[in-house]
Formats: structure tokens, C-alpha cells, sequence
């Protein structure tokens, strides 16, 4: 799996920057408000590498003496520590903006170790006050999150980087919670010579639903695990429909799979189950668990050969790719006379189901598993 990374400016970012611009003693050390629990939950959380970027100008020389600065990092990434933070890696260059080197921010000469691969760098960020760290998140081809007034939105426009930068937050607050709305996702392009398969999902996201498959009924149920869910789901599928329905169905089911697992990250905090729904005359009963194994049991009957124009035979086909994508086991029961109210009812179940299993226990990140591993 791809890593992700938060590159976080210091100097006003994590701790305040005076007005000469050089935390060089403990007097002047001030951390940001919310900074500590903040980063603590993102790092129990996710699984964004932490790494501190940091133009520190002219360090090392009689202006700014190593020992001052030596004294201040030691004692902030102490402060840090005691809190449960650790940082993967810490960068620090000591140019002054005149000599214009590539390893200054916003160039990317410190981080080439992120740009020859490994890293998810689209799904990354660059967090800090300048505008700088916002071209830094351009160059790097991460997304950028800027500290400081909603007003700063006309210097990013002017900048041209107002597509670079995905939020301008006031506080640490406001960094976390976006992190926790957008950050537990996957994207997935699965692309053969039958079909062509774009799927996003957004497991903290309102449920809303962008779906074409050229299947009209298809569509239908894909909305219904997505609005009962609370999972945001968009989903464009292109494929030989003149042949017939199989290859669609079937790679739509893994590339949402596939998009569900990367969200899912390292599961810590997550409920794991899900557990039936009626509808009408029908009743389905759908017990999930996102534990790893991937496996489908399904106890389900349909009299007629197709609903709109998606043959019920590929009902039990959809599940079992997308239970073997995303490794996870799927019950599925379901009864009723009515033959679309019972398969709608087995999607908004699954729906129903998958909701409280990909919920976040915010007092509890620990793993939901007594192996230590899933």
C-alpha cells in the first residue's frame, strides 16, 4: 500500500512565529492552540506519516546560533513526545531566500526521497501559514492547508494556487476535522479491455451519490448503500454493455472493493460489524464484518430473470467480487414476494451494515481484533 504523509511547516504552524521571525529561545517558544490533541488523534488515527518541513534562515550563523535553535527544537519535539507525537522525519534547511537553493521551500530538493515513489503524494498534504507551503504542496503534487484568516482565500487566488489548496483553517480544530471528513478515502481506476472503472468513496462523507454505470437499476442500488451508509460514493463505469451486463457489474464491485480497503487504512477505531432492514413485504438481514477474510454467504432467491435491466443472477456475483476486493465476509439472507423491494432492501442492508462497521469509536482507536492485525 502507497504511504501518506502530512509535511507540516514549525515556525507558525506548530508553534507561533514571532515577529522577527526566529523562535531562538524558550522565552519565545508558544505552541498553537489544539496543536497536541489534535495531532495526537490524526496520528492514532490515520496513517499519515508526520514529517516537519521547515525553512529555518541562516541557522548556524552569528545571527541565529545552532545552540539557540538546538535548545528550542529539543525542547518542542520533547513537548511532542510527551504527548504521544512522534514525527517520521524532520527537514531543515538553513538558506537564506537570497540564495535561492532547491532544498528552500517551496522547492522540493529535502523531499526527494518522496518523490521516487512509495508515496501517495496526491492523497498527502502540506500544512502551514505561508504561501509558500502552498506552492510546495503544487510542486510536490500533494494538496495544501493553509493556517490563518478565511481572507487569505484573495491571496491564493492571486497566487494562482487556489486549486493547490483544499482548506484555509483558523485552527488546528478546523485542520482535524477536515482531515476526519475527507481524509479516510480511496480512489480506484481500473482499467481492462472490456471495461473502464472510475471509483471514489469517502467513508465520513453526507452519503450523497455520483453513479453511472449505464445500468439504470444497477445505479439505483449503488445509491442505496452510499445514502445508507453515510459513505459518499462516486462511480463512473464505461463498459461492453453490447456484449452484455457481466464484465460492468463485476468490475464496478471490485474497484469499490478495492476503493473501501484503501479507506479503511489501518482500521483502528472502526467497528468492524455491521448488522436488517424490511422493506415492504421483504426482509434482509446483512451481517458484515471488515476483518480481512474475504468470503460470502448468500441465501437469496429470485423468481424473475432480470429487474430494469440488471439481471438478478449478478446480484450474487457483484457481493462476491466486491467481498473478495474489499476482504471482508458478507451474510446475506433475504425473503419476499416482491422481487425489486427484496434486492433494494439487500442493498440498503448492506448499507445499513457497512455504516457502523467503517464508524470511528472516538474513544477507542484500538485495533478491533485480538490478533493485533486485520
Amino acid at each position: 500500500m502507497m504511504k501518506r504523509a502530512l509535511f507540516i511547516d514549525r515556525d507558525g504552524t506548530l508553534i507561533a512565529e514571532p515577529a522577527d521571525e526566529q523562535v531562538d529561545s524558550l522565552q519565545k517558544l508558544e505552541f498553537l492552540p489544539g496543536v497536541f490533541r489534535n495531532l495526537y488523534r490524526i496520528r492514532q488515527y490515520f496513517d499519515f506519516e508526520l514529517v516537519i518541513v521547515s525553512n529555518q534562515d541562516g541557522l548556524g550563523t552569528a545571527a541565529y546560533p545552532l545552540r539557540n535553535y538546538t535548545m528550542v527544537q529539543d525542547k518542542m519535539l520533547k513537548a511532542f513526545s510527551n504527548e504521544g507525537i512522534m514525527f517520521d522525519d524532520i527537514l531543515i534547511d538553513r538558506s537564506r531566500k537570497s540564495e535561492k537553493k532547491p532544498t528552500r521551500k517551496p522547492g522540493t530538493g529535502m523531499l526527494t526521497k518522496y518523490l521516487q515513489g512509495g508515496y501517495d503524494l496526491a492523497g498527502s498534504y502540506v500544512i502551514g501559514d505561508r504561501l509558500t507551503d502552498i506552492e510546495l504542496a503544487k510542486n510536490l503534487g500533494a494538496k495544501g492547508i493553509l493556517i490563518g484568516d478565511r481572507k487569505r482565500a484573495a491571496e491564493v487566488k492571486k497566487k494562482g494556487l487556489s486549486r493547490h489548496c483544499s482548506l484555509i483553517a483558523k485552527s488546528w480544530d478546523e485542520i482535524s476535522d477536515f482531515l476526519f471528513s475527507s481524509g479516510r478515502s480511496g480512489s480506484v481506476l481500473r482499467q481492462t479491455e472490456e471495461t473502464a472503472v472510475s471509483v471514489s468513496v469517502a467513508l465520513d462523507g453526507k452519503g450523497k451519490a455520483s453513479v453511472s454505470t449505464g445500468l439504470g437499476f444497477f445505479n439505483h442500488m449503488l445509491e442505496q448503500i452510499a445514502k445508507h451508509s453515510g459513505i459518499s460514493v462516486e462511480i463512473k463505469t464505461k463498459g461492453d454493455l453490447q456484449v452484455d451486463e457481466h464484465h460492468s457489474i463485476e468490475d464496478t464491485a471490485i474497484a469499490l472493493g478495492e476503493a473501501l480497503l484503501t479507506a479503511l487504512g489501518n482500521k483502528r477505531g472502526t467497528g468492524r460489524y455491521g448488522f436488517v432492514l424490511p422493506m415492504d413485504d421483504s426482509l434482509a438481514q446483512v451481517a458484515i464484518d471488515l476483518g480481512g477474510r474475504p468470503w460470502l454467504v448468500w441465501e437469496v432467491s429470485f423468481l424473475r430473470e432480470k429487474i430494469g435491466d440488471m439481471p438478478t443472477e449478478m446480484f450474487y456475483h457483484f457481493f462476491k467480487s466486491f467481498a473478495d476486493a474489499a476482504r471482508c465476509n458478507i451474510n446475506i439472507k433475504a425473503t419476499g414476494d416482491n422481487e425489486h423491494h427484496k434486492a433494494e432492501a439487500i442493498f440498503k442492508a448492506v448499507g445499513r451494515a457497512l455504516k457502523p462497521a467503517t464508524a470511528i469509536d472516538p474513544l477507542n482507536n484500538a485495533l478491533p481484533s485480538t490478533k493485533g492485525l486485520i
